[in-house]
């Protein structure tokens, strides 16, 4: 696949496949987020990887987190946070590596971190791998933190969630670059 392809065609896949993929492909995907733009070269991410039974393993602690928050959660509730870890056969554990620097602030960094997950979903896009990167208050718990040995200078940027397979992809929306472009000063 052309970059130029991707880069306008590349959209999130909520469906993955069941199938993890190969060594070889992941290579692909890790090398393309090591070239996120990266003020200073202070390689301000990481990232984790997390399928089998470890995903399991990923559920039960975001069940334990959502208990910390509220001791009565019901157990359909308990069942629904562990499965919601399984829609992929790999989660990919995004972290922005912050680091103390006079010239990059931490912003930059989160946007570098940012920068090389887009790079993975358009490596992962190419190579015909469905992936969706998901947040939400899973990433930001203290608990879910401390479990995933995230350090004081760090922050989850997200889970990537990937598989190969029947996954499919939705034709993008084409939005119109006028709607969003403009020529400053304006006439």
């Amino acid at each position: 696949m052309k970059a130029i392809d991707a880069l306008i065609n590349r959209v999130s896949i909520p469906r993955v496949g069941s199938e993890l993929p190969s060594d070889s492909e992941l290579q692909i995907i890790f090398k393309a987020a090591l070239r996120a733009p990266d003020h200073a070269q202070l390689r301000p991410w990481r990232f984790l990887t997390i399928s089998g039974d470890n995903l399991l393993h990923l559920g039960e602690l975001f069940v334990k987190a959502q208990l910390q928050d509220d001791a009565t959660l019901s157990n359909v509730a308990q069942v629904k946070a562990k499965s919601k870890v399984l829609r992929a056969p790999l989660i990919v554990v995004a972290i922005a590596s912050l680091k103390e620097h006079p010239k990059v602030p931490e912003i930059e960094q989160m946007l570098s971190a940012g920068a090389a997950v887009q790079s993975m979903l358009l490596a992962a896009y190419a190579q015909d791998i469905g992936a969706m990167w998901r947040t939400g208050s899973m990433s930001y718990h203290p608990v879910v933190r401390d479990g995933l040995g995230v350090s004081q200078g760090e922050k989850i940027v997200g889970y990537i969630y990937m598989g190969k397979g029947e996954s499919k992809a939705r034709v993008p929306t084409q939005l119109v670059v006028e709607d969003y472009v403009a020529e400053w000063p304006s006439a």
